[in-house]
């Protein structure tokens, strides 16, 4: 899937998203520390903006890093729920980041917040299965793999992430969904993620499909949608929204949900999403505008 495709899937999906909250100024401004006298709590997305696939970008753990010595607040906020916890903050560590673990608000930590309000359930998982299964224990979970029993067994879906998912498995899940209806619950509702090489597949298109094809509404965690946010402002206890930013490479995952949650927000157009594109037509064409738009994070 290249760009232009990606964000036709994602204004397919519109009347699933957050409706747009109001227009941003759209100022072009060079990078982060640009912003520093407007903003004193930064929420960070992950890839595009702190990293590209396993890369770090070129001079953002120093930008970083001289923002939290400047007395900025610096929150990741990413839709990163395949990994567990501890090996994503092995990753920022590797990379050259300095994050306390109570700063990384992934979806993976929102939808398993979400989840200790809904009775036990036989969970079918949609995961990566050699990443372990840490952050997970006290979920009855089974794999879906390539055995149709697996599905059927399921009370309800619990979709983290799409490294090993395939066309046959999704199938199976489709088919499974329309033979006996149960709750599916994602907790990665991007449909891409930029990497070193192109655009990778994830859980959000899968869940888009899947509802598209039987009609049933999968309950996301994760921006664009408030309950990453809620989870954010918990952690940051009080705060002033109006210095407070949102900054990600995605229009309609950082911008609009950051936005939704009434806070200044931030497009990356130089890396992640809109890499080597111009942004000004998709902005036009998605109504989604943010308050600034970097050249780099």
């Amino acid at each position: 899937m290249n760009m232009n495709e990606a964000f036709a899937a994602y204004e397919h999906v519109r009347h699933r998203l957050p409706e747009v909250a109001r227009d941003g100024a759209c100022q072009r401004m060079p990078h982060l520390e640009a912003i520093a006298d407007q903003i004193d709590v930064f929420l960070l997305d992950a890839f595009g903006v702190l990293n590209i696939g396993e890369t770090a970008i070129d001079g953002v753990p120093e930008r970083v890093a001289r923002l939290q010595k400047a007395g900025k607040r610096v929150i990741v906020v990413s839709n990163a729920a395949g990994y567990p916890h501890g090996d994503l903050m092995a990753k920022y560590a590797r990379l050259g980041y300095d994050f306390e673990p109570e700063d990384v608000i992934t979806s993976r930590k929102t939808i398993l917040h979400g989840l200790r309000s809904e009775p036990p359930r036989r969970w079918g998982l949609m995961a990566n299965k050699a990443l372990g299964g840490a952050d997970l224990e006290g979920l009855d979970v089974t794999y879906l793999e390539d055995s149709r029993h697996a599905y059927d067994q399921a009370e309800a879906f619990l979709m983290l992430g799409s490294a090993v998912w395939t066309e046959a498995r999704q199938a199976m899940l489709v088919q499974s969904q329309r033979d006996n209806p149960r709750p599916v619950y994602v907790g990665n509702p991007d449909i891409v993620a930029p990497r070193e090489t192109g655009f990778s597949t994830e859980p959000g298109h899968f869940a888009h499909e899947l509802a598209d094809a039987t009609g049933i509404a999968p309950q996301f965690f994760g921006k664009p949608f408030g309950n990453i946010f809620d989870l954010t402002f918990a952690r940051l206890g009080n705060f002033d929204p109006d210095r407070t930013v949102m900054v990600g490479d995605s229009l309609h995952t950082d911008i609009l949900g950051g936005q939704a949650a009434g806070l200044k927000t931030a497009l990356i157009s130089g890396y992640g999403f809109f890499a080597g594109h111009d942004v000004d037509a998709p902005i036009q064409t998605s109504g989604i505008q943010p308050d600034f738009i970097l050249d780099r994070p």
